[in-house]
């Protein structure tokens, strides 16, 4: 009987339990836990998801670079689009993937990534430098030259800071190539300001100013790097010529005597030595040169002068007049019977009037005459260095 009664108990409990359930709100309560599980199921699965694509996509790129690094660009762009399956927006995929087009020369399809990774990050360091270097090849000087610069003060890596004194050079390599050099000295006179004094570097730099026709400039840089390394041949013939062509020829005759003795095979030395030391040899201006020295100087170079015309036809074998230039000629063969080591020491302001023919006829033939040698050239130079005085 009890127990019969424990029996009806337990299952009104249990129906009244069913009929708890039941009730709108504990169904609601359940089916929201049942949800959140549901949820974190899904999310867990799909974390997996994506970090097994993430992982693949990882793979290949590696793959990629390592083809990218050996040049092996047709391997790199297979391995780095199909990283691009799984991450279809991957900056560095698709910056390493237009890299690796540049190097099969596929400038079009490459310059279609590095447009839209610019316009994600415009301050980006390599792809202004791409770009740039893309827009270069097609000729686009106002585009490339904007590239450049946004490459120059983009924001690079800490462990590539260099990369900003390297593009620099890129550029005045560029500059000098389309015969920019006013930009090109610009951009010099920048980079020098941030450049170390490492002899090399020093070098280089002296090499890119002759270049850009900036021979000041040059020769301060080549005395940098003779500093630290005073045997650089490339230095010394490197001052030599900025020395030469700023008229400083005793500067120019110690740095070419040193470049000679270390190459003494090298005939573009030693002609330019040759001519330096000519031009200090019969310039009868120079200081600290006895009167009676230049006079013979002088006698020596109006005899030159005299030659140059008639080379050139405009003298002729009897001393006359001939030729194309008889103004010259019949000035120089007016001037001839004065001009000895006697008469400029009883009227030293001949020398003048001798030298300022010379230079005339040397300036004159220079331009219907061809570009003159030995003697010639020195005179030449001479009268360019006196100029004005």
């Amino acid at each position: 009987m009890l127990e019969s009664q424990a029996d009806k108990t337990t299952v009104a409990k249990r129906l009244d339990l069913r009929l708890y359930v039941r009730q709108p709100p504990m169904m609601l309560a359940l089916l929201a836990v049942l949800g959140v599980m549901f949820f974190l199921a899904v999310a867990g699965l799909s974390r997996v998801y994506h970090a097994q694509r993430e992982a693949l996509g990882n793979r290949w790129f590696s793959r990629g670079v390592r083809d990218l690094k050996a040049h092996h660009f047709d391997l790199a762009v297979t391995k780095f689009r199909t990283a691009l399956l799984y991450s279809a927006d991957n900056y560095d995929y698709q910056l390493n993937l237009a890299e690796a087009l540049i190097g099969l020369k596929r400038t079009d399809e490459a310059y279609s990534y590095l447009v839209n990774l610019w316009d994600e990050q415009p301050e980006d360091g390599l792809v202004n430098l791409e770009l740039a270097r893309i827009a270069a090849q097609k000729e686009q000087r106002e585009q490339t030259q904007r590239y450049y610069h946004n490459a120059i003060y983009a924001t690079w890596p800490s462990d590539q800071e260099g990369k900003r004194n390297e593009t620099r050079l890129e550029l005045i390599e560029y500059l000098l190539g389309i015969h920019a050099q006013a930009q090109a000295q610009s951009e010099l006179i920048a980079l020098e300001e941030n450049l170390g004094d490492e002899p090399s570097q020093q070098q280089r730099l002296g090499d890119l100013f002759l270049r850009a026709q900036n021979d000041e400039h040059a020769l301060a840089a080549y005395r940098a790097s003779l500093k630290t390394n005073p045997h650089n041949q490339a230095a010394l013939e490197g001052a030599g010529l900025a020395a030469f062509q700023l008229g400083r020829y005793p500067l120019a005759e110690r740095y070419l005597q040193a470049a000679a003795a270390d190459n003494p095979t090298d005939t573009e030395i030693a002609d330019r030595l040759k001519t330096t030391d000519l031009v200090l040899a019969i310039d009868p201006f120079r200081r600290q040169i006895s009167a009676a020295n230049r006079d013979k100087i002088v006698v020596q170079n109006f005899e030159a002068a005299g030659q140059r015309l008639k080379a050139c036809g405009v003298l002729s074998a009897g001393g006359m007049p001939g030729g194309t230039q008889p103004d010259l000629a019949d000035s120089w063969t007016k001037m001839k019977p004065r001009i000895s080591d006697q008469s400029l020491r009883r009227n030293p302001g001949l020398v003048e009037d001798a030298m300022d023919l010379v230079f005339r006829i040397e300036r004159q033939t220079n331009t219907t005459c061809g570009s003159p040698t030995g003697p010639d050239l020195a005179l030449l130079l001479i009268a360019k260095l006196h100029e004005g005085n």
